[in-house]
């Protein structure tokens, strides 16, 4: 997995510590803001195991912060960040998190397909510090490995077609006329 521009947990925490009293704000596509009356509904670590196209295995640790909109607007006001920390404070007495894990944002409201989605900046601006999300994207762990998506040494992609498997004809040896043995002629 490319870690190169994601947000560990550690560094995720540390910018809230960083802006306690400022309203906590996600911005999950241009223009368009989680309501303001959102909760955060659970807190999620996820190891995660894989093998790629090119037969190695993976491995990395997810947390994943789930945000929810209440269908009946309760607050007119994003919790501030002090919040969002003493919640994380409540999960993390439960369940260590780790600090090196990637950080998903998780959300989705009616006009929005569900989806996690990364922290991508942080900006801080008057009462406000909001957290602007970028989509996930799918990779090819091989290719970003500076190989190709699982050829071996022999040049076969692991998805390209099998080849065509040649039809061998069979002969019935017992009805050849000639060197044939029967039983009792002391050839066998």
């Amino acid at each position: 997995m490319n870690h190169t521009n994601l947000l560990t947990w550690q560094d995720f925490k540390n910018e809230l510590l960083q802006h306690p009293d400022l309203h906590l704000q996600f911005q999950y596509a241009a223009g368009q803001l989680v309501d303001a009356s959102y909760h955060i509904t659970e807190i999620k670590q996820a190891p995660i195991v894989s093998v790629d196209c090119g037969g190695v295995m993976n491995s990395w640790t997810e947390v994943i912060v789930q945000l929810w909109e209440p269908e009946q607007r309760d607050s007119d006001r994003e919790m501030k960040a002090s919040k969002a920390l003493s919640i994380i404070a409540v999960v993390e007495k439960v369940l260590p998190l780790n600090p090196l894990a990637i950080v998903k944002i998780e959300f989705g409201n009616s006009q929005f397909d569900t989806r996690q989605m990364y922290p991508s900046q942080f900006i801080a601006s008057g009462e406000n510090l909001l957290v602007n999300l970028a989509p996930d994207a799918v990779q090819c762990k091989a290719i970003e490995r500076g190989g190709s998506c699982g050829t071996n040494d022999k040049g076969e992609e692991c998805c390209a077609p099998a080849p065509e498997k040649k039809k061998v004809q069979l002969v019935e040896l017992t009805t050849l006329a000639g060197n044939s043995c029967t039983p009792g002629s002391g050839c066998c």
